[in-house]
């Protein structure tokens, strides 16, 4: 494996951490509700377990207020049933439509714990990413003991794989920032 190929799949992989902890932040829940926070929710669908937004459109109304029109009538108990599974700290209502989740505002104490949420899956993240350097490192290695580089080469490549990680760290402390001052945002 040369040098080049340990670097792009490095970037890749730690792009892809900051990916999934960007998909994890929109499961919190902030003062303005997200349709994303259904997004883990399935419905059984004929016996198949189906994203609830597969089995009808799912639209937030307005900041506390999601509904649901499901595609098929029969649909609507189950839905319901799977929302009240999910425990999402909601009830629906269903008005024989649409089922409708209201959100209450949040309290301060509710906005202070998901960010502390927040920074743990950002800590998450960042654990991952020094996986990935030392996953990195451990194959530039092999390749200077396999006499494949230099250990100029090798010392460069360290370095290269540290101004990956330094970037992707950044990343995720501005991103989780950025999240942090929305969730504490009233």
């Amino acid at each position: 494996m040369a040098l080049q190929e340990i670097y792009k799949h490095t970037q890749e992989t730690m792009e892809k951490s900051i990916e999934a902890m960007r998909k994890e932040f929109g499961t919190l829940r902030s003062g303005k509700v997200s349709i994303t926070i259904l997004d883990s929710i399935k419905v059984n669908y004929y016996d198949t377990p189906t994203p609830l937004n597969q089995v009808g459109s799912v639209i937030a109304q307005d900041a506390s207020t999601i509904v649901i029109v499901p595609w098929e009538k029969t649909l609507l108990k189950e839905i319901e049933h799977s929302i009240q599974e999910a425990n999402i700290g909601v009830n629906p209502n269903n008005d024989g439509e649409s089922i409708k989740l209201f959100f209450p505002p949040m309290t301060t104490e509710q906005r202070k714990e998901t960010a502390k949420e927040a920074r743990n899956i950002a800590e998450k993240a960042k654990i991952a990413i020094r996986n990935i350097r030392k996953d990195a490192n451990d194959k530039i290695k092999k390749l200077e003991k396999d006499k494949a580089v230099s250990e100029d080469e090798s010392k460069k490549a360290h370095d290269e794989i540290q101004k990956f990680t330094d970037n992707a760290t950044q990343k995720i402390d501005e991103l989780t920032k950025h999240k942090e001052a929305e969730l504490l945002k009233v």
